[in-house]
């Protein structure tokens, strides 16, 4: 994978699921936000995550825009 193909990956990921984590947070949609708790009381030891429906959509989008971007660069190569 060259690196221009990388950073385009990356940033679809990246952007795309902190985008969707702001609309959550902002909007209030419980299924779009990101929330972690830790509670350890006397020796209990209890984890919780919050959603990760935008990491999902992240992870889809950045399937899609190397795909577009292979593509891309099969046409019109550089």
């Amino acid at each position: 994978m060259t690196g221009k193909r990388f950073f385009v990956s990356f940033s679809a990921l990246a952007g795309t699921t902190a985008f969707l984590y702001l609309l959550g947070h902002v909007f209030s949609i419980p299924w779009l936000m990101f929330s972690f708790a830790f509670f350890n009381h006397a020796g209990e030891f209890s984890v919780s995550a919050g959603s990760f429906v935008p990491l999902l959509i992240g992870l889809a989008a950045s399937l899609l825009a190397e795909i577009i971007y292979v593509r891309k660069q099969r046409r019109h190569p550089v």
